[in-house]
């Protein structure tokens, strides 16, 4: 019923509920498809962390968090950093200095190759698709991000939180 009482249509309702449904569907693809870029590039994405200052765990777990509003936890990223490190593409040193031990994260110059690398790669594909770069000085001060990587994450930072 409508608020003057008068009875809704069953197939206006549907049209209705179906265009709801398709609306809220598609938020939930660009949510889907964002988490899915986060997870293909997460390796990456901590490497990048780990250029701009050395990180324990928690550290990196949080700034994910902070810069993206996607949460990975402790069964994500510490597992990953164990295999970047026997990768060679960061090491690790424990940190004593603290209250509570910290192993602290480093890039490696193994790790930067393969920042440089991804680079080239991803403004490969990028010009391949006809996708533009984004300038070095399009994004706030403060970041330093490997070009190519700037027009996802800036793409990512830009979307809603997904928590």
């Amino acid at each position: 019923m409508s608020e003057k009482g008068r009875i809704v249509s069953l197939s206006n309702r549907k049209t209705v509920g179906h265009k709801y449904r398709r609306e809220n569907k598609m938020g939930n693809n660009s949510k889907e498809v964002q988490v899915k870029l986060m997870k293909g590039l997460l390796d990456l994405i901590v490497l990048q962390f780990l250029s701009s200052t050395p990180m324990h765990g928690y550290q990196v777990i949080t700034k994910i968090r902070k810069t993206f509003g996607v949460y990975f936890g402790p069964s994500t990223i510490y597992p990953l950093l164990n295999a970047l490190e026997t990768k060679g593409y960061v090491k690790s040193e424990w940190n004593m200095s603290n209250e509570r031990p910290r192993k602290v994260y480093k890039l490696t110059t193994e790790g930067q190759s393969l920042l440089n690398f991804t680079e080239d790669s991803l403004n490969f594909i990028c010009r391949k698709i006809g996708t533009p770069g984004v300038p070095k000085d399009a994004l706030t001060e403060g970041h330093t991000l490997q070009p190519a990587l700037r027009p996802l994450l800036k793409k990512i930072q830009e979307s809603k939180p997904l928590i």
